[in-house]
């Protein structure tokens, strides 16, 4: 009886030390736990989400964050012809984020409430075939990423690589060549100052130059900011399904620039 009374009290003593333990590491991490979260939580929302001032310094507790995004999703019902008080779905959304139910996204968890708000993650947005369009796009992507967001591209419009440039009489160097910029700009620029920037790319599977877009990150380290996608039309995938011959098109001629097996296309992509 006595041995088994010991071994609790020893398991009771660890416990209570793994506790103060913890809560010691929280206090060195400057975040005053007030929901009694796990340290890896502690860590991730010091590092991302809770508001600092400007010497970078925590000013909000973690209840305070969760409340904080709260209010501010719940001043959506105002939108809505709804029988749901609004302080009713503060309180519902708070305790499902606090008891780590679910979470929104990043920027919703970096911005609500705060002067930016700025709640979304994904932004597509238009490349046109001009210099002009290409750096608007990518003066969006730069302010985009500085709120937090993530941006997704299609560059099938781009010319391809070696078609004229009417204003110059020169060559065009090709959509793979201006992602490089968007890539290195998104290297630069870290979204909403705490995290890496995200892109998507897509490039239609007719498109003269997709052969160089599937095989952009084939270098290690290439396009580390992107995410590449082939955009796969019926009449590819019709081709692939009877092995036949299927054609590129130039964005900006509409003319066939020249063929090549559907199939072989095919197993590059996949």
């Amino acid at each position: 009886m006595e041995e088994g009374f010991s071994s609790i009290a020893r398991s009771y003593i660890l416990h209570r030390e793994e506790h103060r333990d913890l809560r010691q590491v929280k206090v060195i991490y400057g975040v005053r736990d007030d929901l009694k979260l796990p340290l890896n939580t502690i860590v991730v929302l010091k590092k991302r989400y809770l508001l600092k001032d400007d010497e970078r310094d925590i000013i909000e507790t973690p209840r305070e964050l969760f409340r904080r995004v709260a209010r501010a999703v719940s001043e959506g019902e105002a939108n809505f012809k709804s029988e749901k008080k609004k302080e009713d779905v503060e309180e519902r959304f708070f305790k499902i984020m606090a008891d780590l139910e679910f979470l929104p996204n990043s920027p919703t968890l970096m911005n609500a409430g705060t002067s930016l708000g700025q709640l979304s993650a994904c932004f597509v947005l238009p490349v046109e075939d001009s210099i002009e369009g290409i750096f608007d796009a990518l003066s969006n992507m730069a302010r985009i990423h500085q709120t937090g967001g993530g941006t997704g591209f299609n560059f099938s419009r781009l010319r391809p690589k070696g078609d004229l440039v009417s204003s110059t009489k020169g060559e065009a160097s090709g959509p793979v060549s201006f992602m490089s910029i968007f890539d290195q700009g998104t290297g630069v620029i870290v979204q909403g100052g705490r995290r890496r920037g995200a892109n998507m790319g897509i490039l239609r599977c007719d498109h003269p130059d997709i052969v160089d877009f599937i095989e952009a990150k084939v270098q290690e380290g290439a396009f580390s900011n992107f995410n590449l996608s082939v955009a796969a039309t019926d009449e590819f995938l019709e081709a692939v399904k009877k092995n036949d011959s299927f054609d590129l098109i130039n964005p900006r001629t509409k003319k066939k620039v020249k063929s090549m097996r559907a199939k072989a296309l095919f197993d590059l992509i996949v």
